[in-house]
């Protein structure tokens, strides 16, 4: 173990912000199966129109973004082979269009970096992928983030406690896209790792360490962050991860003196220090939840221990961004 070394990220903390965009089928963590066909989904894809929002991003001074691939509807924006192979479903859900690929070819003519959102487990409102990636374990499936009692139960399709067959599975659809996408991607943010104990904290692949390499087989420098859920303080929830994932609700992290307040840093057990949170109302909502004035300067708390931040955004099916996002968003650079 001692072989592996973490990722560079000065650049990550020299950026100081950037933002993230749920771009799904479905509403965030929605637990309901999404009313959508694939023709519609692929319009929807094809209307996102990358070049203008990567100029709006440039416009705000914006140093990076997060896109997610998909969430719980199973609908993704890039195609895959593997998982296609995998999963068989035909129509597939699954984009024509590679999104992600045609946003980062944007982002980096004008000096942006794009980093993507996944989940650890299959997609939790599509039943006939979950038994397919064979990501059914023999304990409550809640603990996954899964709906209670909307996931399949048959013996036949449960797998070991690890759910070894289904990591390795979803390791080799991750591999696919990292490999495809190259240092055209600079990072991954990782959703839903949760039953780490059972599922990663093992010194034999799948783990963290394989899961991590994975996502790094087409860029060895890109960043990776494992979320264990809404956490503050923030943790590390993995040495084989480079920032810390941050997810934060209601509350933010300030520094302090013990015992009091748990003080900050740049470093989380040696995983650069990131908080992830929304501007609007809740994850991909309009909003602004705060003012402009208050964005602005947490930003610059946060940047003040040499901390990230990254800022949540609604964008319309086509890419555009709210104006008073963009006020709040342009207000940081100013």
């Amino acid at each position: 173990m001692s072989d592996w070394t973490r990722a560079n990220t000065d650049w990550f903390r020299d950026a100081r912000w950037g933002t993230f965009v749920h771009y799904l089928a479905d509403a965030p963590s929605c637990v309901e199966p999404v009313a959508l066909s694939p023709d519609v989904w692929n319009r929807r894809v094809d209307s996102f129109d990358v070049e203008r929002y990567a100029r709006t991003l440039a416009d705000i001074g914006c140093p990076y973004t997060f896109l997610t691939l998909g969430q719980n509807s199973g609908y993704y924006c890039a195609p895959n082979e593997t998982y296609d192979g995998i999963v068989g479903r035909r129509p597939t859900r699954l984009s024509r269009r590679d999104l992600v690929g045609d946003l980062a070819d944007a982002c980096t003519k004008r000096g942006i970096r794009l980093l993507v959102y996944f989940t650890s487990s299959a997609p939790c409102n599509d039943p006939e992928a979950i038994v397919a990636l064979r990501c059914t374990p023999p304990w409550d499936a809640g603990k996954l983030g899964f709906p209670a009692g909307r996931y399949p139960a048959a013996d036949g399709a449960r797998t070991d406690e690890r759910l070894t067959e289904f990591q390795q599975q979803w390791e080799a659809v991750i591999r696919e896209w990292s490999l495809r996408w190259g240092s055209k991607v600079h990072g991954w943010w990782i959703d839903g790792a949760y039953v780490a104990d059972v599922m990663y904290r093992h010194p034999d692949a799948p783990n963290f360490r394989s899961f991590a390499a994975a996502m790094k087989a087409g860029n060895p420098d890109s960043i990776v962050a494992f979320n264990p859920g809404v956490r503050n303080p923030v943790i590390c929830h993995s040495e084989y991860e480079d920032y810390t994932a941050g997810e934060i609700s209601n509350t933010l992290p300030t520094n302090g003196v013990e015992p009091c307040v748990v003080p900050v840093g740049r470093w989380v057990k040696g995983a650069q220090y990131h908080i992830l949170t929304f501007l609007g109302g809740c994850w991909c909502h309009s909003g602004p939840r705060f003012t402009d004035a208050m964005v602005a300067a947490y930003t610059r708390y946060v940047n003040s221990w040499e901390g990230v931040v990254s800022w949540d955004h609604p964008v319309t099916p086509d890419g555009q961004v709210p104006d008073a996002i963009l006020r709040q968003l342009a207000g940081i650079r100013a």
